[in-house]
């Protein structure tokens, strides 16, 4: 990544993409970091996740939301970008199913803006972080990459496979050099507070007893972060 100069990191405020912003910067990376706060969490934890970033020359934020497309246009052509990292989406698998239209709106047609506005520009990368939940019900491990996708269970699930679909179509159609990323369970330093092993390691700081689902025999594929990056 070192030989491109600028990228676009949507959601670069979050867990990830913080993280991300943090690694390319010390690789002297100048780093647009487009982030709207979304308050599906305290947005005070986004902005202690790039507290650091924030004087730095080659870091500059920029509050958006990737369903702004005028906004999106307006921060291409104010760049040239080498790469856009696309992290930014409405997380969460059981919330979606409460709130299916809200996920749709985000993550797809927010993919889709961000596609549209990029299309003709020359990009070296466009990464798009996706998710495990694809696979939809997991039926052997390893999942491999060319297992069956065509089932996700949840809206979630449904939104991030159709960002993989729109990436290939834009790919095909317009050229642009496309990697989608089936992330499983990230977990380490600025996790969402939200998260499974976030809570696990609150309880078990306070002493409190870990809920257990199921017989306890379930197993899950987890990643650090650093192994994301």
């Amino acid at each position: 990544m070192t030989d491109i100069s600028t990228v676009l990191v949507t959601g670069g405020a979050g867990f990830i993409g913080s993280h991300l912003c943090e690694r390319l910067v010390s690789e002297g990376v100048e780093v647009i970091c487009l982030d709207n706060f979304d308050p599906f969490y305290d947005p005070e934890i986004k902005w202690e996740n790039i507290s650091n970033l924030l004087n730095l020359p080659n870091f500059t934020l920029i509050e958006g939301d990737i369903r702004d497309l005028e906004k999106l246009r307006r921060i291409r052509e104010g760049y040239e970008f080498g790469a856009v990292i696309h992290l930014a989406a409405r997380a969460g698998v059981r919330r979606s199913a409460r709130e299916p239209l809200l996920y749709e709106e985000v993550n797809v047609r927010g993919t889709l803006n961000l596609l549209e506005s990029f299309k003709d520009v020359p990009l070296k990368s466009f990464i798009f972080g996706s998710s495990s939940s694809v696979y939809g019900i997991i039926r052997k491990a390893p999942t491999g990459e060319d297992d069956e996708t065509s089932r996700p269970i949840s809206p979630y699930s449904a939104t991030k496979k159709a960002g993989e679909l729109l990436c290939y179509t834009y790919h095909h159609l317009y050229g642009i050099p496309v990697t989608c990323l089936r992330l499983f369970s990230v977990y380490g330093p600025r996790m969402r507070p939200d998260l499974a092993i976030h809570k696990f390691a609150r309880l078990i700081d306070s002493g409190e007893e870990l809920p257990i689902l199921g017989d306890g025999t379930a197993r899950r594929d987890y990643t650090f972060i650093t192994d994301i990056i």
